[in-house]
């Protein structure tokens, strides 16, 4: 009998949660196969971002994402993800409506995708969904600070939580705990205010454009390979700039395909006996 090979164990919103206060959770978006499998390799939990509205099908926000979008990418992820915790975006207008339309929602994303949990954006006035979600055994991660989906609402991209503002942010994040997320996304605020909600908060607090004292970081995978020369946030980090790369790449064969120097002769077949090496 021959051995079996070891199976990784994917990571749970459980193994999330224990994280607190421990070692940084690390999180990227991810929107494809090939990406979710190098983020797999490196990252504890990848988020299937509505963001992948703006990014992957040129939309002008996230508002316009539907659900059949997140459960498309969502596959893909899931199909290249073996070990991180796959957790999938519920978009504007699928979830705000009651807790059971959000329960519908999760339900149909997660059993079509196999992601092992959802995120929902809001604070105290979503405190009753994420109740309702949790105890019918969908893990929760939330949303508070910047909420994209509310961008019109809130007046464009703007910092939340500055000065009598924060008081609201801090009751965002102490009403999604109390609730039962296993862990809140705390996006575009004051650096203080983020280090005061990690210190107040009994769940992962995950920063972006919050503050290194946060429990874990995510962030935009095609923002922090430099995809976009176009778009640069304060709060990230270009790891890469594959954007001019790809540019040069495409430059340099649109030269050779119109000097007749591509494709060369070791890229294309010899009129061969059949059987012969190829």
């Amino acid at each position: 009998m021959s051995a079996s090979v070891p199976q990784t164990r994917r990571l749970t919103a459980s193994d999330i949660r224990a994280r607190k206060g421990g070692d940084p959770v690390v999180i990227l978006t991810a929107y494809t196969t090939p990406m979710a499998r190098i983020a797999d390799r490196h990252c504890d939990a990848i988020l299937v971002g509505d963001s992948l509205g703006m990014v992957i099908h040129g939309l002008p926000s996230t508002v316009g994402v539907t659900p059949e979008m997140m459960i498309l990418h969502g596959r893909a992820v899931v199909r290249g993800a073996g070990r991180a915790l796959v957790i999938v975006d519920l978009p504007f207008g699928s979830f705000e409506e009651s807790p059971q339309r959000a329960f519908r929602t999760a339900q149909a994303i997660m059993g079509d995708t196999g992601a092992g949990a959802v995120k929902l954006e809001g604070g105290q006035h979503m405190a009753e969904t994420i109740a309702f979600l949790t105890a019918r055994g969908v893990p929760v991660m939330a949303h508070v600070g910047l909420t994209p989906q509310a961008v019109h609402m809130l007046g464009g991209y703007r910092i939340q939580g500055r000065a009598e503002d924060g008081a609201r942010v801090r009751a965002d994040a102490r009403a999604v705990a109390a609730a039962g997320a296993f862990a809140v996304v705390v996006e575009k605020v004051p650096e203080p205010l983020a280090r005061a909600i990690t210190a107040e908060v009994a769940i992962p607090t995950i920063g972006i454009g919050a503050s290194a004292a946060c429990d874990g970081q995510v962030l935009v995978v095609d923002d922090m390979l430099g995809l976009f020369a176009d778009f640069r946030p304060k709060f990230v980090r270009r790891y890469a700039e594959l954007g001019t790369s790809a540019e040069a790449a495409v430059a340099a064969y649109a030269a050779d395909v119109r000097a007749r120097s591509f494709p060369g002769p070791e890229h294309v077949y010899a009129d061969e006996a059949p059987g012969t090496a190829r």
